[in-house]
């Protein structure tokens, strides 16, 4: 799939007028600025479409694909633990993502049902009681 960027440098109109022309030089200069974005993004979506859901059990341990749903000062939350994507919310905004680099999903990474998690999230201090990984 090409983009816009691209086309515009390729495209026989972007041909210089003269040889003082500089368009087609700054069209070819954002297509190329761009492509490793582009590269990097279709990573990332290879990543998160990739089979990383599994299903967990009583006893597995948080991993990549699971879905935690913890007690924190008595209410429940939840949290989906993606390879990217964090700070996105699923499910109306109920469900935030985490990555296993955030100061949330570090900590969560290895705990079971059962477990307490004790973190740190901007200088606050969390304590959460692991009830289901799913």
């Amino acid at each position: 799939m090409r983009g816009r960027s691209v086309e515009a440098a390729t495209h026989e109109e972007a041909r210089p007028e003269n040889d003082k022309d500089p368009r087609p030089l700054e069209a070819s200069d954002v297509a190329r600025g761009q492509a490793p974005r582009i590269e990097e993004l279709r990573a990332g979506v290879a990543e998160v479409v990739a089979p990383c859901l599994r299903d967990f059990d009583d006893e597995s341990p948080i991993a990549l694909g699971a879905l935690v749903t913890a007690e924190e000062a008595g209410a429940e939350v939840s949290f989906f633990l993606l390879p990217r994507g964090g700070g996105a919310t699923l499910a109306a905004g109920r469900v935030p993502v985490v990555t296993p680099k955030s100061p949330l999903g570090r900590p969560l990474l290895g705990k079971c049902d059962g477990d307490d998690c004790d973190l740190a999230v901007e200088g606050t201090k969390r304590e959460l009681s692991i009830g289901r990984v799913r």
